[in-house]
């Protein structure tokens, strides 16, 4: 049985990390987020029970664990953020030019986010073992727990063996994340959502993962937590998703989501979703609602997912084992970018012909375009020094 919540600590710490222990720099090395979003403190109290057993009982990690506050300004004023969302702020440009400034910032956000990017390069610095970096959340809507991943194969690795949902994709639409950063460092990184912000099993759901985490990176045994218990805290349903289409919002949009909509349900093509203050908001295609929007901060109204085929899954990951992505290079219209391995030069015509589905197949994911040619990005990586 799970034993009784130890009552969650304050986080109006002045330390960017709440705890930590070092055994072996060579080992695997853990580092957890908490409350990126200070209205999602879910993660930062599911920490601070972990960290709580972990004291109690006196557990020694066969490796390195990193607990760390996110937007600490905004979680101690419990909103989203100040000023900008900081976790849409981790494009390279952003963090070049934050680094090349002096002590003095425009605004909060730019703060927190120099102090969490020196952490986290001292961090990598000062430890030479496999980096796995967990970002814990919650949502506005009601939702059972999910991971979300950039689409590697070591995310995939690690996520597939928890029984939940896995989405892929959301690097496609979002700019900035603070995993997608990490990932192009090429380590393990992966966002969990627990639930809706004030459930309390949120917490709960988060003091479960980060415990399997734990488990399954190899830096605690089943023997030393109550694994069994949490074990079924998290066995809801395997399965991986892809997301397919962003419904995303301007700065004057009024846009409100009609009552009801969980993560997940089934939606049609043309169904009526939300208002954006003049007219109705429709799915434009059939598949599953994620993370429609019940809150006033966000970019982001709605998502539409739809269920992957673990055959498309299985042969994918065959594909990027034997680098068949190569042979991309070799049709008329492609060529590598000359500055960036992990990055394939389209013109719009043989993207086209190709279709965006096989370029995830290989791996790109990510597309952008510049001057009037594709970029697609790769996020198989292999890793390099971190700053």
């Amino acid at each position: 049985m799970i034993k009784e919540a130890v009552k969650p600590m304050t986080y109006t710490d002045k330390d960017r990390i709440f705890y930590s222990q070092n055994n072996d720099v060579h080992a695997t090395t853990l580092i957890c987020i908490g409350g990126i979003h200070g209205n999602e403190p879910a993660g930062v109290y599911g920490l601070q029970k972990v960290i709580s057993e972990i004291i109690v009982n006196d557990i020694t990690f066969k490796g390195n664990f990193y607990a760390l506050f996110g937007n600490m300004d905004a979680l101690k004023a419990n909103v989203r953020y100040k000023d900008f969302d900081l976790n849409r702020l981790w494009t390279k440009e952003e963090v070049e030019s934050l680094c090349s400034a002096d002590d003095s910032y425009e605004f909060d956000e730019q703060k927190e986010q120099c102090e969490l990017y020196e952490t986290i390069k001292d961090i990598c610095n000062a430890n030479k073992g496999d980096f796995v970096f967990v970002d814990l959340h919650t949502t506005s809507s009601p939702t059972v727990p999910f991971i979300t991943i950039s689409d590697s194969l070591n995310n995939r690795a690690l996520a597939d063996k928890f029984n939940i949902p896995i989405v892929l994709g959301i690097e496609e639409y979002l700019d900035g994340p603070l995993l997608s950063f990490i990932n192009e460092y090429g380590h393990v990184s992966i966002g969990f959502e627990a639930g809706q912000h004030n459930d309390e099993k949120s917490v709960l759901y988060c003091e479960a993962f980060i415990w399997m985490v734990m488990e399954k990176t190899g830096l605690v045994s089943k023997h030393d937590f109550e694994y069994k218990a949490f074990n079924r805290v998290l066995n809801i349903e395997k399965g991986f998703y892809e997301i397919i289409y962003r419904h995303s919002l301007s700065e004057s949009n009024q846009f409100k989501m009609k009552p009801g909509f969980k993560n997940f349900k089934p939606i049609l093509k043309h169904q009526s979703l939300a208002f954006d203050g003049i007219c109705e908001v429709k799915s434009p295609l059939n598949g599953l609602i994620f993370m429609p929007l019940y809150q006033k901060q966000g970019e982001d109204g709605f998502f539409v997912v739809r269920k992957l085929s673990r055959f498309w899954l299985v042969v994918s990951a065959v594909l990027r084992h034997l680098k068949f992505h190569q042979l991309l290079r070799l049709l008329p219209g492609i060529k590598r970018h000359p500055e960036n391995e992990y990055c394939l030069v389209a013109n719009r015509r043989i993207a086209l012909f190709l279709t965006t589905k096989i370029f995830h197949l290989f791996g790109y994911r990510k597309k952008i375009i510049v001057d009037d040619k594709i970029h697609f990005i790769k996020r198989d990586r292999k890793v390099i020094p971190f700053g």
